[in-house]
């Protein structure tokens, strides 16, 4: 079988959606499964080793998101390469310009497609000028776009119920996975929370993310102002970057600032907090949330996408109200109050995730992609 995977976001950037494209692709290709990548051009060269074709085509910059682009849409590009490098499945993992002409392409070529609902455009329109103007717009279209494709897969069944009653066809739920080897308590290290000014009795509280409008950096603010009031010794760690870095190192400057961070020093970084702030709605899924949860934190979040799945309240964290943020911050303020149920929460929630390993994920991926196969061959 061969894979044509089309998205508007790929590695070297970091972000939910190139994170869960790199591991269904590394599963993928271990399983003999050949690979195609059509992608807008990358600021910097790069090319991804496990693709057999790669196309890149020209990258529009989207207004007032820094750092994130379209693609150009290409037909007569990928029409050329689908005639000369038929795939037997293309999976559309976004649905801008460039997603827009391969779905196009692929029905006139009558090639099975797969499209993945990675971005929850409702929540970023209330943040972005140009989205809140064409939101309107973007609903119907995003429903016509999906409903062209064989199916449709995202990452709940919360989301998948949500989809069905505003009309969408034919969706299924592709969960996410985990780097269960990577991601744990183990990677604790004690040097780390001495360079944060943290001892082993010292509350952390840790966020994993970009920081832009669109994932609540305001509560996030809010939040942690209020658990150090509580708590005047809390050290507050922030992991990632964006638009929003300036205001928050203005509005906190106590907080460690520590940028991106990848591999095993994000792993570090995880275990070696003790509550982890996710207080996103914008997300649908939140792939921190479990990493988090794998690395022994408790969690405070909105009862929504991973979070409202997998975290039960006093268990493995608390939750809060979407529709009441003042929750959320009495949610980490009490976690902070009492280190002790706090850590017993975080061992509940790596207890919790440790299943979820991304093969399992890869293997349902794998099936999903055949079905597809089998309907288009059925028509």
């Amino acid at each position: 079988m061969k894979v044509a995977f089309v998205s508007e976001t790929w590695a070297p950037e970091i972000n939910g959606v190139t994170h869960t494209l790199g591991h269904l692709s590394r599963h993928l290709s271990s399983q003999g499964v050949l690979l195609q990548l059509i992608r807008p051009r990358p600021r910097t060269e790069h090319h991804d080793e496990l693709m057999g074709e790669e196309l890149q085509v020209g990258a529009i910059p989207i207004p007032d998101y820094d750092g994130v682009s379209m693609g150009f849409p290409a037909p007569g590009k990928i029409g050329r390469l689908w005639r000369d490098h038929r795939p037997d499945v293309v999976y559309i993992a976004t649905e801008g310009p460039l997603g827009l002409s391969a779905l196009n392409q692929a029905r006139k070529m009558g090639i099975p497609v797969i499209s993945g609902f990675h971005t929850n455009f409702d929540q970023y329109s209330r943040h972005y000028i140009m989205l809140k103007v064409l939101s309107p717009l973007v609903r119907p279209f995003l429903r016509r776009f999906h409903n062209r494709s064989t199916m449709t897969l995202v990452p709940t069944r919360a989301q998948a119920d949500n989809l069905a009653q505003y009309g969408y066809d034919n969706v299924n739920v592709l969960s996410r996975g985990l780097d269960c080897e990577r991601f744990s308590p183990q990677q604790r290290d004690t040097s780390l929370r001495k360079q944060w000014g943290a001892d082993e009795d010292t509350p952390v509280a840790l966020h994993v993310g970009r920081l832009a409008a669109e994932k609540n950096v305001l509560l996030l603010i809010d939040t942690l102002e209020a658990m150090r009031q509580r708590q005047p010794d809390l050290k507050a760690v922030l992991v990632g970057d964006g638009p929003q870095r300036a205001l928050l190192e203005k509005r906190l400057p106590w907080a460690h600032f520590a940028g991106f961070q990848r591999d095993q020093a994000l792993a570090r970084h995880y275990a070696s907090a003790d509550i982890f702030l996710f207080p996103s709605l914008s997300e649908t899924f939140g792939n921190v949330v479990i990493e988090a949860m794998a690395s022994g934190l408790a969690v405070a979040a909105f009862d929504y996408a991973a979070a409202g799945e997998l975290i039960c309240e006093d268990i493995q964290g608390k939750l809060a109200d979407p529709e009441k943020p003042a929750q959320f911050i009495e949610a980490a303020v009490a976690l902070c109050n009492d280190m002790a149920s706090a850590r017993n929460m975080g061992r509940a929630a790596c207890e919790r995730v440790h299943t979820l390993g991304w093969p399992k994920i890869g293997d349902a991926f794998i099936d999903y992609l055949r079905q597809a196969q089998e309907v288009n061959d059925g028509r």
